[in-house]
């Protein structure tokens, strides 16, 4: 499982420098609410609380909802594939909404106020889905009509799943930048003390994304999916407390009049460009006689339009990655998953060898692959970013080439002991086949997900950073999206005629191969148009050299 999702070190100082122009500098004036109390320097704590138990909370749900849509809710593999991957695809651009809108209107505070309120209605809501009788579908689910759940259930049910979307995008864009703001950076001891913070707060996310997946899931299919989604709302509903009891120690901003938001001042220049010239990738050779403010706004929206073809070759990565909250899952419900003699590990468990595989690489790139790469490349990082984001797709696709061979291995299992009909039967075959797929897209997260970040942070005009992190954060939604659209056009065309589909219920008679191997071509495509693209990129500060000596 990825965790990319909780602001790293470099996205929560890409956050806090991109936003400010929504903001006025602090001053003695009201614009900047501050409280020199005693205790002012754990006012970050108070914000990392209500962070990570959004982010908890997230996963608790995220990862094993294709379990619950396919059980209480009776959804067929394929259309809980689809509404997992939409879900998870609209939520994780959301963000993108609740930034313009902090920025531009509600300010970071009343943003996270605004998306905790969101977060504890939606998981208060998903649990009376899921304990109050008349909400909560028959634990049975048979041929009989009378069983299934009722369309006000389901309604109920997504609506909750609404929420918290809209919860989480009011909230993440907020939370990293906000916490930033309680540290000085102009203070020696404060500055120091901020890259500690987020060090630890994404050590401290990851471990919680890992203990969500497999404790909350363990509870959610052996104490009751009420108890599970309860927990998580009362974990939201006392951060959100604790967070609104660190108020009198926030350094709060004050929105200023007559800034512009990071996406107005693209949309803007993207005006001006257009206007300005007729193929907006080549500059206008007669551009003496127009002010320097026309350049400045004509070359920003260029240096977006540049990164908008890198963009595009990094989506086949983000649809990849939308099968470890799908299928991974379902193929690991078929096998043997007992340790220690006779405990069962919940599907959804086995999606913490990806945070664990990201905490053990990230060391061992940094401190060992880093200097090696040093010595043979001669980059100070071993790797240039493009390079970086290459060798994870790389890895993406080895991933995929992965989980078709295994795939075909378990269905091969599967006739070999005549369970083809026995949709429920267990194959005999361990868990641990799985276990290359997922550490291999932790490992691709390191590459791939990283290096977009500063690739797409670095790569952009100081004054629009927030819209580079827009384009990172968008990438795995956007690929969730697109598998979601994907599985049901297969779905409708493999199952015409009556026959059986890729995704058919009974996975001994679905060929989830197929579709893995169709992932892996399409991410070899991907991955030539991103060496094409790639190869010929100009980075910023190249640029910026070659037109100084021009």
């Amino acid at each position: 499982m990825s965790c990319h999702s909780p602001a790293s070190p470099t996205s929560a100082a890409a956050l806090s420098t991109a936003t400010p122009p929504a903001y006025g500098a602090p001053s003695t004036s009201s614009s900047v609410l501050s409280f020199n109390l005693p205790w002012i320097r754990s006012a970050g704590e108070f914000c990392a609380v209500v962070e990570i138990a959004g982010t908890f909370a997230y996963y608790g749900v995220s990862a094993n909802l294709i379990t619950y849509m396919t059980g209480p809710l009776d959804h067929s593999n394929a259309a809980a594939a689809a509404a997992v991957n939409v879900w998870s695809g609209i939520t994780r651009l959301m963000p993108l909404l609740g930034a313009f809108l902090a920025d531009s209107w509600l300010g970071r505070y009343r943003s996270i106020i605004l998306g905790s309120t969101f977060h504890v209605l939606g998981y208060g809501m998903i649990t009376l889905a899921s304990m109050l009788p008349v909400l909560r579908p028959s634990p049975s689910i048979s041929d009989d009509f009378s069983s299934r759940p009722s369309t006000m259930q389901v309604a109920f049910f997504y609506a909750s799943l609404c929420l918290i979307s809209i919860g989480y995008g009011a909230d993440k864009p907020c939370g990293a930048a906000f916490a930033a703001d309680q540290f000085d950076p102009d203070h020696p001891r404060e500055g120091a003390a901020r890259s500690s913070f987020f060090n630890w707060w994404y050590f401290s996310s990851v471990v919680g994304i890992a203990i969500s997946i497999a404790v909350v899931s363990y509870i959610e299919e052996n104490l009751g999916w009420g108890i599970g989604f309860g927990m998580l709302c009362a974990i939201v509903l006392c951060s959100f407390v604790v967070f609104l009891l660190g108020s009198p120690t926030y350094r709060l901003y004050a929105p200023t009049r007559g800034t512009q938001s990071a996406v107005t001042r693209l949309a803007h220049n993207l005006a001006a460009l257009t206007k300005n010239s007729g193929f907006p990738f080549i500059a206008k050779t007669n551009q003496q006689h127009e002010d320097e403010d026309t350049l400045v706004k004509l070359e920003e929206a260029r240096s977006v339009l540049r990164l908008l073809p890198i963009w595009v070759a990094c989506l086949a990565y983000g649809v990849v990655f939308a099968q470890v909250l799908t299928f991974f899952n379902k193929q690991g419900r078929t096998l043997d998953r007992r340790i220690f003699g006779g405990l069962e590990l919940p599907p959804a468990a086995l999606q913490t060898l990806g945070p664990a595989s990201i905490l053990v690489f990230v060391p061992i790139y940094d401190r060992v692959l880093v200097p090696a790469l040093r010595c043979a490349t001669g980059k100070q990082s071993g790797l240039s970013q493009l390079q970086r984001v290459g060798t994870g797709m790389v890895v993406s696709l080895a991933t995929a080439c992965v989980a078709a061979l295994v795939e075909s291995r378990r269905l091969e299992t599967a006739r070999e002991h005549g369970l083809v009909d026995d949709e429920g039967a267990t194959v005999p075959m361990s868990w641990a086949w799985l276990v290359p797929q997922y550490v291999m897209i932790g490992v691709a997260d390191v590459f791939t997900m990283a290096g977009m970040q500063e690739f797409f942070y670095d790569q952009m005009p100081d004054e629009l950073r927030s819209v580079g992190l827009a384009l990172y954060f968008s990438v795995t939604g956007i690929g969730s999206l697109i598998s979601g659209a994907l599985i049901s056009l297969i779905d409708g065309i493999t199952s015409r005629d009556g026959g059986d589909s890729w995704f058919a219920d009974n996975l001994n008679r679905a060929h989830l191969d197929y579709f893995y191997w169709l992932l892996a071509v399409l991410s070899a495509a991907e991955l030539a148009l991103f060496i094409c693209i790639a190869s010929t990129y100009v980075y910023k500060h190249k640029r910026a050299s070659l037109i100084v000596r021009i």
